[in-house]
């Protein structure tokens, strides 16, 4: 358990209320108990403050009208309770040692601290960073380079010379530098096009689950600084991601598009190949983006959920915009004629 005032001294916060008051762990308003602390994110959930058990929330200091207890105050409660959270870390701890039944190359290079855990396989040349912890059946192919206190969860299989920077995350079963789309049609059926690129991936990275990272065709797959890639996000070949840069889960992002820095693609987006996106570009949920973003701003596709019944009237209407169009192009063509004739006749001195 903290205190609140522990809490507070840590995350540079003042506390409003008891600051002996003992916590023992986060939990949301509406399931927290007396020890536990909550949080506000935004103006929309004020209401629940009024129902919360909890022992004490963080809050911006102009919501403390809507609280009863003790508080923390907080310009960025989201942030704040993210902040909280690496105080409860409740992961386990790795052990700091090779696991009996793990196999490691003579040839691999391991620093100091490393922890390999059962099933894994490290190959010939590859490079462990000091407090790397390589879990359970990962695969860690050739002259593969992975950064000090990055953590590789159990399943993962990285292909060989895929370069992962420090303080990365990557979870159970991600693939990292696998073959992508890369076939020529023939008269006989598809040409492969062998990838002779890799990846490289930069610090203070997370893969989500299950992602998928392509390795370079011709040159690498990049992944800058501090980019977060939620669960089942497809990265195709030779892209290249932008600093701090998020992808939520089962977005994916075709061959050779170039995705800027401080971006943020929902869940399900699709982008196209060879494409640019601009830094600071936001897709919506379930977007297509099927050329460059050039501008930074907000964009969205498709149609909103509606009653079936509307939405298949609106179906059948999608199909008729083409035609529609030309209809109105007419109309507007016959009344600039109209509008003309009606001209020449108000001049006609006649």
């Amino acid at each position: 358990m903290l205190t609140l005032g522990e809490i507070a001294e840590r995350l540079g916060l003042v506390v409003e209320g008891d600051s002996s008051f003992l916590i023992a762990g986060l939990a949301p308003l509406e399931s927290a108990g007396a020890q536990h602390l909550g949080f506000v994110s935004k103006n929309a959930l004020l209401p629940r403050l009024a129902s919360s058990q909890a022992g004490a929330v963080i809050i911006k200091p102009e919501w403390a009208e809507h609280w009863r207890g003790n508080y923390l105050v907080s310009e960025n409660p989201y942030l704040d309770f993210a902040r909280a959270t690496h105080l409860f870390d409740n992961r386990p701890l790795p052990s700091g040692r090779i696991h009996e039944r793990a196999t490691v190359s003579p040839s691999a290079q391991l620093g100091s601290d490393v922890t390999v855990d059962a099933g894994a396989v490290i190959d010939a040349g590859a490079v462990l960073g000091e407090g790397v912890w390589i879990g359970a059946n990962v695969h860690i192919g050739q002259d593969s380079h992975i950064g000090a206190h990055t953590r590789i969860y159990p399943g993962v299989a990285i292909y060989y010379g895929v370069k992962i920077g420090s303080h990365c995350t990557v979870h159970a079963n991600a693939i990292i530098g696998s073959d992508g789309f890369g076939f020529a049609p023939s008269d006989d059926g598809w040409v492969k096009i062998l990838q002779l690129g890799s990846v490289q991936i930069g610090d203070r990275v997370d893969v989500g689950a299950g992602a998928t990272i392509d390795r370079g065709a011709l040159g690498d797959t990049v992944i800058e600084d501090n980019v977060i890639l939620d669960n089942q996000v497809h990265i195709a070949h030779n892209v290249r991601v932008g600093t701090r840069t998020g992808m939520a889960a089962c977005a994916a992002v075709a061959g050779s598009t170039d995705v800027g820095k401080d971006c943020t693609l929902a869940g399900m987006v699709g982008v196209g190949d060879h494409l640019v996106i601009a830094d600071n570009v936001h897709v919506n949920g379930q977007g297509r983006v099927t050329r460059s973003l050039t501008e930074p701003g907000l964009y969205a596709s498709g149609t909103p959920i509606q009653p079936y019944r509307e939405w298949s009237k609106n179906a059948v209407r999608f199909e008729h915009l083409a035609d529609m169009a030309k209809r109105l192009k007419a109309l507007e063509k016959q009344l600039a004629e109209c509008s003309q004739i009606s001209a020449s006749k108000e001049g006609d001195p006649s």
